[in-house]
C-alpha cells in the first residue's frame, strides 16, 4: 500500500511558507489529504516533493491544483512526477467561472423570442403535415381499397364510445355549476327564471362543444401522440415505408376520421348532458319543473346556437388528431421525448382549440348568429 501521504509546513524568514509532501501521494494513501490542505491558512510560496517515494494521477492532481490556486512553486520533483503534473496542467479548464448573469428582462425576451421562433417552426410543421393529410385523402378516394375501416371502426370505439362517462359527467356538473351561479347572481334581480337562457345558451353555443373538445384534446390527443410517437422511437414507423405502406394512410387517417366525425356526436351527447344537469338543479333549488325547463328552451333558444356548435365540433376534432399525430410523427431518440411530445400534443390542441373558438364567436357575430 506504500506511506501513507502527509505534509508538514515550514516558514522562512520572509513571510512565507514551504509546503513539503511526505510518504507516496497515490490514490491508495492520499485519505483525507485534500481536506486538511483546505484547512491550511498559511500563503504557501512553494510545494518541495523531495520526500514523496511515489506519485500518480490523483497526486499530480492534488499538487497541481494547489500550486494553481497558491500561485506557489514546485521544487524537487522527480522526472515522473514533473511529467505527471505537466499531464494534468494541460488537463486542467482552469478555474471555472459562472457565466455572467443576464438581466431580468434580457432573459424574458430571450425566452420570448425563442418561442415565437419554436411556435412558427411548429405552425409551418402542421400546415406541411396538413398538406400530407389532404394528399392521402386524395390517395384513398383514387384507390378505396386502401382505407382502413377496421382501424377506424376501432378508433370510433377508443374517441367516442370510452369517452361517454367522462364527457356525460363532466357535462352534467357543468350544467348544474352554470345553472347555480346563474340563479344566485340572477336572483338578486328577482330574475331566476332567466337562468334556463343562461343554461341553454352556453351549453348549446359555447361549453359544451368546447369542454368537450378538451376532454377529447386529453384523452384522445394524447394517445395518439404516444402511440405513434412509441411506434417511431421502435422504428416500425420506418418499417411500414420499407415495405411500402404509408404510415399517414396506415396511422393518420384513422385517427383524423374518427376524431372528426365523433365529435359532433360527443358534442351533442354533452350539450344534452349539460342541459339535463340544468333542469336537474333548476327544478330541485328554483323549483322550475323539467317540462316547464324544456318547454323555455324551446322558447329562448334559437336554433342557430346549435348549428354553431354543430359547426365548431368537426373542426375541433380536425385540430385534436392533427396536433396528436404531427406530435407522434415529431419523437426522436428516446422515451423521454414520447412524453415531452404527449405533452405538447395536449397543450397545442387546448390551444388551437380556443383559439379557434374566439374566431368562431367573432365570425357568427358578423354573420348576425351571435
Amino acid at each position: 500500500m506504500g506511506a501513507p501521504a502527509d505534509f508538514t509546513i515550514e516558514t522562512r524568514d520572509d513571510g512565507s511558507a514551504v509546503l513539503r509532501f511526505i510518504g507516496d501521494l497515490n490514490i491508495a494513501t492520499i485519505g483525507h489529504l485534500p481536506e486538511r490542505l483546505q484547512q491550511t491558512n498559511e500563503t504557501i510560496a512553494a510545494i518541495d516533493l523531495a520526500d514523496v517515494s511515489h506519485i500518480d494521477t490523483v497526486g499530480a492532481w492534488i499538487v497541481h491544483r494547489l500550486a494553481r490556486d497558491e500561485k506557489a512553486k514546485i521544487i524537487n520533483a522527480g522526472d515522473i512526477a514533473e511529467r505527471l503534473i505537466e499531464a494534468v496542467g494541460r488537463a486542467d479548464p482552469g478555474p471555472l467561472e459562472p457565466p455572467p448573469r443576464q438581466s431580468a428582462v434580457i432573459r424574458i425576451l430571450d425566452e420570448t423570442g425563442k418561442g415565437v421562433i419554436m411556435a412558427g417552426i411548429s405552425a409551418l410543421g402542421m400546415i406541411s403535415f396538413f398538406g400530407s393529410i389532404v394528399r392521402a385523402i386524395g390517395g384513398v378516394i383514387r384507390h378505396p381499397g386502401r382505407f382502413r375501416l377496421a382501424a377506424t371502426i376501432r378508433h370510433f370505439e377508443l374517441v367516442g364510445a370510452s369517452a361517454l362517462g367522462i364527457v356525460g359527467l363532466m357535462s352534467f356538473l357543468i350544467g348544474i355549476v352554470i345553472a347555480q351561479q346563474g340563479a344566485v347572481q340572477l336572483r338578486q334581480f328577482g330574475a331566476e327564471v332567466f337562468t334556463v337562457n343562461l343554461v341553454g345558451r352556453l351549453t348549446l353555443r359555447e361549453l359544451g362543444v368546447l369542454m368537450t373538445a378538451i376532454m377529447v384534446a386529453g384523452r384522445s390527443g394524447s394517445a395518439f401522440a404516444a402511440q405513434i410517437g412509441t411506434m417511431k422511437l421502435t422504428e416500425e414507423i420506418d418499417a411500414m415505408r420499407t415495405i411500402g405502406v404509408s404510415p399517414i394512410e396506415a396511422l393518420v387517417l384513422p385517427r383524423v376520421a374518427a376524431a372528426v366525425l365523433m365529435m359532433p356526436l360527443l358534442g351533442f351527447y354533452a350539450m344534452m348532458m349539460a342541459l339535463v344537469g340544468g333542469a336537474f338543479l333548476s327544478w330541485i333549488v328554483l323549483e322550475i319543473p323539467p317540462a316547464t325547463f324544456i318547454v323555455r328552451i324551446q322558447e329562448v333558444v334559437p336554433i342557430h346556437d346549435f348549428y354553431v356548435g354543430m359547426i365548431k365540433a368537426p373542426v375541433f376534432g380536425m385540430i385534436i388528431a392533427l396536433a396528436g399525430c404531427y406530435q407522434g410523427m415529431q419523437v426522436r431518440g428516446n422515451a423521454e421525448e414520447v412524453g415531452a411530445r404527449t405533452t405538447a400534443a395536449v397543450v397545442q390542441a387546448i390551444f388551437m382549440v380556443i383559439v379557434l373558438d374566439a374566431f368562431f364567436a367573432i365570425f357568427f357575430t358578423e354573420i348576425g348568429w351571435g
